[in-house]
Parts: structure tokens; C-alpha cells; sequence
């Protein structure tokens, strides 16, 4: 089994709108009018391409999520792009994670989603169950305070659902179900791996500890992720059981280029766009009356006030990276870096590995995943660079990643002299200004590793 699995996550934002100064938020009170059709129509269509090339590079999974009235993700159904993503691949893993259980008024209608795209996937599907950010609470008709009971209610129900044989009733305090007899039934048996995000609560690590999930961590720093990590472990410890590395997964935006320097050229706009405008979000939006315990908003607000965590609208570029909030730089970098986060929280996976982010163009995205997987996936793979869910060996490498375990990268490079000129140029660096141009002479500093 690999070190460790990487999996290509997207939020499909929509990032036309005014700068975030200009606007109290970016969910919820945004007006729609900002929102124009056929331009989403385009980027739609660049997303689902740029998750459908993660298999290609050998990512371990793709991940999709759902959220609701904002730009930051534009995907109240995420099961609609994950079925998008079954028919345009062959071997990877879909996971959606996750879908807002609450907020469905027939959790049903999730189970027989999730159990469909599972058969026609042939058993490539992951399941999120997520309760919701508080801003999802003022799209829909359901009272927060009662979504913490109907998240446990739903996922009792799509479980039985899912194992028990049909027809039965269910009866319960939020949903009444005559007749539950869901057609088709998954592949996977007993049902979907299941995945639960979250923020490090209690609740939430007793709740996984007790079904043996997944956990996945969302935009946390190191040592938040670590403490919530922990205590899963001492949650299962609790229950009499050691939990496996994987399933802690967390989720860490990546990006990688020729250089530290470069690197952070490229990707500081963007991944500070995700957190300073697109999280720009007000409390009175994040934490509806009745969202969170007062037990739990006393916890959550005590490790922050412990910690000093800013809110994520407030955090500066070189915050982010300081934190491992992010991962910048070259191949080197990034790997070290890499290495050193999941030995301090023992992840067993990292979502938003070399993913797309914020208003990143396209170039820049399907750049970052070929050199991520070319030159960082692989120090965490076996010998012959295959994901977990394609250990047989194959004729011919399937992968950027399978190829370049094999044989490097790539087993010969493109190099060729300018018209004029006598150097020798190795056309993966070509566009790098110092080699296309010698007389810059590294005029351009190198940032200091350090800095990432």
C-alpha cells in the first residue's frame, strides 16, 4: 500500500464579482445579478475537465461538495457533476463529500443517488455526509438548531437504506418514510465508503470514532488539524480499536512549480483569493441563532481565541503558508514539506493536492497537477507509481505518475537552440525568464525555502 493518497478536490467557484472589500460577503447576501449563465457555462465545463485529468495524472480520487447562495462553490448538486465525472472515467475514485443530509427534506433521494452512481461507476463512489455550513441554514426551510438531529436521523435512514433488505417503513422524529425500498442498491457492500468533513468538534470525532469514517479535516492549520487528529485517535482508543492512518485525511491546497520563486509567483493571487474573498464570510452569517451548542461554540471559540486563529477573510498570504494553511513551492519544497505535515498529524491522505483554486486559468491548473504528479506523488508511492485502486500491473504506464516512477521525468526531455542563439534549451524550463533570457542573469531573487 502507498505512503499516502492524493486526491484532486474542486470548489467550482464563480469568481466574477466585485473585490472583497467591496462586499460584505461572498455567501448568502451577494445578489445573484453578479451571476452571468453562459460565463458559468464555460467555466463548468473547464472544471469537470480539469477533475476528469486527475485520473490521467494518477490522482488517488477526485472530490466534488455541496454548497448553496454563494460564488466561492457553485455546486448546490454535487451529485449532478459526479455523475458528470463516472462517464467521462474509467478507474477513479468519485467522491462527493459531501451531501448536506439535513438540508434534504428526503435523505432518500441521496441514498438512491449515491446507489446509482455507484453501479453505473462499477463501485468507484465515495459518500460525504456533511451537515452544512450555517450559511447553507438560509437557503432552506430547515431551523438550524434542528440540524444536528437531522443529520444523525438521515444517516441512520440512508445506512438502512443502503443494508437492509426492502420494503420497510421508517418512522422517526424528522423524516417518515411508508415505504423504503431503494432501487438499484450500491455495488459496494455494505454500502460506499463514507467520509465525514469537519472542524475538529466533539461531536463530530465521537460520531466518526463510533462508525469507524473517514475524516476529513477542511482549511485548518497544522496544529488545529493535528489536535482534531488526536482526538480521533483517543476517541477510537476510547472504543477499543486503533485507527487506521487513513482515515484521517486533510485538506491542504498545493501548488508546485519549477521554483520556490515561481511558485509562489503563480499561485499567491489565487490561493489567497479562497480564503480572503472567497471565505469572506460574517459570523451572523457562519453561526446562525441554534447552529452550534453553546458547549460547542464556547469549545470552538476557546481554540481559537488559544491559538490566535484569525478568521480566514483576515489572513495574509505568508500566514497561510506559516500555518500550513497552504503548501507552495518547487518540486523539493513541496515534498519536504509534504513529508514533514503528514508525520506531524499522520494523515493517511491530502486533499487539494496540486488541485484547482480560486480564479486560477486553466494553464496554470493542469500545470500544477502534471508537475505535481510527476514530481511529488511519486516519493510517496510504491516503486511502480500506481494508486491504490490500480495495484495490478499494467502493459503501459496509465499515468503522468506511473510514467515518471518508471522512467523519470519524462525518460528524455525536448531541448533545442533559438534561432540566434547557442544555448541549449531544455524546453521544461523554457518559459522560466532567466533561461529563455540569460542576460537576466537570476535577477529575480529566489524566495527563500523558508518562506513556504
Amino acid at each position: 500500500m502507498n505512503k499516502l493518497r492524493f486526491y484532486a478536490f474542486h470548489l467550482m467557484p464563480y469568481p466574477y464579482f466585485p473585490p472583497a472589500e467591496e462586499i460584505q460577503s461572498s455567501w448568502v447576501s451577494l445578489p445573484n445579478s453578479h451571476y452571468d449563465p453562459h460565463r458559468g457555462r464555460v467555466l463548468y465545463n473547464e472544471y469537470i475537465d480539469q477533475l476528469v485529468a486527475a485520473e490521467s495524472y494518477g490522482y488517488d480520487g477526485v472530490g466534488v461538495n455541496e454548497h448553496h447562495a454563494n460564488f466561492y462553490g457553485t455546486m448546490p448538486s454535487p451529485n449532478i457533476i459526479a455523475a458528470m465525472l463516472v462517464q467521462r472515467t474509467k478507474h477513479i475514485p468519485i467522491g462527493v463529500i459531501g451531501n448536506a443530509i439535513p438540508l434534504h427534506g428526503n435523505p432518500l433521494r441521496v441514498a438512491e443517488e449515491i446507489a446509482m452512481l455507484d453501479v453505473i461507476s462499477g463501485g468507484r463512489i465515495i459518500s460525504g455526509f456533511v451537515r452544512g455550513i450555517g450559511c447553507e441554514y438560509f437557503n432552506n426551510p430547515v431551523p438550524p438548531a434542528d440540524s444536528t438531529e437531522r443529520f444523525a436521523e438521515a444517516h441512520d435512514l440512508i445506512i438502512k437504506a443502503w443494508t437492509d433488505d426492502g420494503p420497510f417503513t421508517w418512522q422517526g422524529d424528522h423524516f417518515y418514510i411508508p415505504n423504503v425500498n431503494i432501487i438499484p442498491r450500491p455495488i459496494q457492500q455494505p454500502h460506499p465508503p463514507i467520509w465525514i468533513p469537519g472542524q475538529g468538534s466533539l461531536e463530530t470525532l465521537q460520531f466518526i470514532a463510533r462508525h469507524r469514517y473517514t475524516y476529513m479535516m477542511v482549511f485548518s492549520p497544522l496544529w488545529f488539524t493535528k489536535m482534531a487528529f488526536d482526538g480521533l485517535r483517543e476517541e477510537c482508543a476510547r472504543l477499543g480499536y486503533e485507527a487506521d492512518k487513513n482515515m484521517f485525511n486533510a485538506c491542504v491546497p498545493t501548488y508546485v512549480a519549477e521554483t520556490d520563486a515561481q511558485a509562489h509567483r503563480e499561485a499567491k493571487a489565487h490561493l489567497s483569493w479562497v480564503f480572503n474573498t472567497g471565505l469572506k464570510i460574517p459570523d451572523q452569517f457562519f453561526f446562525p441563532p441554534g447552529y452550534m451548542s453553546t458547549k460547542s461554540f464556547r469549545n470552538f471559540m476557546g481554540q481559537l481565541m488559544k491559538g490566535k486563529v484569525k478568521p480566514q477573510a483576515q489572513l495574509s498570504y505568508d500566514e497561510l503558508l506559516a500555518d500550513r494553511y497552504i503548501i507552495v513551492g518547487s518540486p523539493e519544497t513541496v515534498k519536504n514539506q509534504l513529508g514533514e505535515y503528514v508525520e506531524t498529524v499522520g494523515a493517511g491522505g491530502m486533499i487539494g493536492a496540486g488541485s484547482p483554486f480560486g480564479p486560477m486559468p486553466n494553464w496554470m491548473v493542469m500545470k500544477n497537477m502534471q508537475m505535481y504528479a510527476e514530481e511529488v506523488i511519486p516519493e510517496f508511492r510504491e516503486a511502480d507509481g500506481l494508486p491504490d485502486y490500480m495495484r495490478t500491473a499494467a502493459n503501459s504506464p496509465r499515468s503522468h505518475a506511473e510514467l515518471a516512477a518508471r522512467y523519470g521525468r519524462p525518460p528524455e526531455a525536448a531541448r533545442s537552440r533559438v534561432t540566434g542563439g547557442d544555448q541549449l534549451i531544455d524546453h521544461r524550463l523554457a518559459h522560466v525568464a532567466e533561461v529563455i533570457d540569460p542576460t537576466l542573469d537570476g535577477r529575480e531573487a529566489e524566495r527563500p525555502a523558508s518562506a513556504g
